[in-house]
């Protein structure tokens, strides 16, 4: 490591600097609807469910904004930024869960301890903070203890993902959804509860070694792996630090996958829970999206996992939708790899099916488009960039629903919010959307 993190202390720099400049979030909507529950452990876990999305966590690049000044490699300044994200969590946490005063930096310091697994070191500060009177303040080394676990973590952020899998992402949205478990569970019992952090931090490891299992599969369905991704993708295995058992069952599971493919029913065996289907499909999107470029066989091969794990079509394309306009609107967020390369390609398959899609309902789409002839009147005004009454939007709405019986390809826009992604596919997308016609209205 270099810049921020090259002189001892980094962390606790970060940690209370975070604290000096925090303020309760009361305007994001996870904190509102986290607000419409009573204080205590489920109010901060509906808060963190809600923010692990809102923040970007969920895509692996938390949209907070560079530090001025702060030197440091691109994937410094990400590990630095979800350190910063991971921080301010855990305080709102303890905000929702009303949790009494404490010495925050030291808490959150013990948290960070229990996600990377050193309990031990978690109980101890714990332990200090119980009896700060006496021993007091914190010593140096459990702050270099912690850090410097950390920095070893913080290696496998920067693989390569051109030869192995694109781990980061899920990697660190196991690790938020662990930070987050554990900041409410601590926060809301005033106590460290290690039985309950131990299960927590098993079922972490859990999603990142399912979630490689997936993406070898993902890898594996062309082609054979040549020998240099192969020794990338055991190193990324490696840099996981996933429980020793686990980790030697991941890397033999790889091994095999690699000659012979393993078929999706028996890849998805087990994978019950909502949040764990959705984890899985989620992420295995973005590494199909993350360098920029798809083929058709890694298409089919994510619509049938998705399917496998009971996603609709129509379910896959809002959350590929959600990840592009993510990225669009945070062009300055710090971002290791090219999503925005696979956010354009995401979109020409998009144009694509959508156009085989028109031609081959072109006499039903124009049917129905003439039935309901007010709604092609709306969308001329919407393409124009003319601004619809909420009277109007209902009856555009009301009428493109009709208009999805006729084409269910085109139901997505129809969902509440489908105008939106409508909008949102068009402005990260290099082309223009609007059929011709009201192109050349514009024009005029």
């Amino acid at each position: 490591m270099s810049g921020a993190t090259s002189q001892p202390g980094w962390l606790e720099q970060i940690i209370r600097g975070v604290i000096g400049a925090w303020t309760p979030d009361t305007t994001s909507r996870s904190a509102l609807a986290a607000q419409s529950m009573p204080p205590g452990r489920g109010r901060a876990r509906r808060y963190v469910r809600g923010m692990l999305r809102e923040s970007g966590l969920l895509f692996g690049t938390p949209n907070a904004p560079k530090v001025p000044g702060e030197g440091g490699s691109n994937e410094e300044q990400l590990f630095l930024a979800v350190l910063r994200v991971f921080t301010r969590i855990a305080l709102d946490v303890a905000a929702h869960a009303d949790a009494a005063p404490g010495p925050r930096p030291e808490q959150v310091l013990l948290l960070f301890a229990a996600m990377i697994g050193k309990l031990d070191a978690a109980e101890d500060i714990h332990r200090r903070i119980e009896r700060a009177g006496r021993s007091w303040p914190l010593p140096h080394k459990s702050w270099l203890t912690v850090e410097e676990a950390l920095e070893k973590r913080a290696l496998s952020l920067a693989s390569d993902p051109y030869y192995g899998l694109v781990l980061h992402n899920g990697a660190v949205y196991a690790d938020a959804n662990l930070f987050g478990r554990i900041a409410a569970a601590y926060f809301s019992r005033s106590a460290f509860p290690r039985a309950v952090v131990e299960r927590q931090v098993a079922f972490a490891a859990q999603q990142k070694a399912r979630l490689v299992e997936v993406l070898v599969g993902l890898v594996s369905s062309e082609r054979k792996p040549g020998y240099p991704v192969r020794r990338a993708i055991l190193r990324q295995i490696d840099d996981l630090r996933l429980p020793d058992a686990l980790a030697d069952a991941t890397r033999e599971f790889a091994r095999k996958a690699f000659d012979k493919p393993v078929p999706l029913p028996r890849l998805t065996k087990g994978i019950r829970s909502t949040e764990m289907r959705r984890f899985i499909v989620e992420q295995t999107l973005l590494a199909s999206l993350v360098d920029g470029r798809r083929s058709p066989r890694e298409v089919e091969w994510t619509q049938a996992l998705g399917k496998q794990l009971e996603f609709t079509p129509e379910q896959l394309r809002a959350m590929e939708l959600e990840m592009a306009e993510f990225y669009r609107r945070h062009r300055d967020v710090v971002d290791v790899f090219s999503l925005s390369g696979g956010a354009e390609v995401m979109g020409e398959e998009w144009v694509d099916e959508m156009s085989t899609t028109m031609r081959k309902n072109y006499r039903a789409l124009l049917r129905e488009v003439k039935e309901t002839g007010e709604l092609s009147r709306l969308l001329a005004r919407v393409a124009r960039g003319q601004k619809l009454s909420s009277e109007e939007k209902a009856v555009m709405r009301a009428q493109l629903i009709d208009v999805a019986k006729a084409v269910p390809a085109l139901a997505i826009f129809a969902a509440p919010g489908g105008l939106l992604l409508l909008l949102a596919l068009a402005k990260v997308l290099p082309f223009d959307l609007r059929p011709s016609a009201f192109r050349e209205d514009a024009d005029d």
